[in-house]
């Protein structure tokens, strides 16, 4: 009975702190596109090419159709 008074006050603290990192996290911008990681693994390597070129992959289809 004794070690509740410990671990108590000891998960209390632990969870405080997964809070404020989940605070800073969200403040951060982790969670503002939690669609884009899932379809980028889709993409073929030349659409990955022309995201990191900064061009638009839909002007790049356009113009080789």
């Amino acid at each position: 009975m004794d070690v509740i008074y410990s671990l108590v006050p000891g998960m209390m603290f632990f969870g405080l702190i997964f809070f404020a990192v989940l605070i800073w996290a969200v403040k951060k911008g982790q969670y503002e596109d939690m669609e884009g990681n899932a379809s980028r693994i889709l993409m073929d390597d030349e659409e990955m090419m022309d995201y990191s070129a900064g061009s638009n992959p839909d002007e790049t289809n356009k113009e080789q159709n």
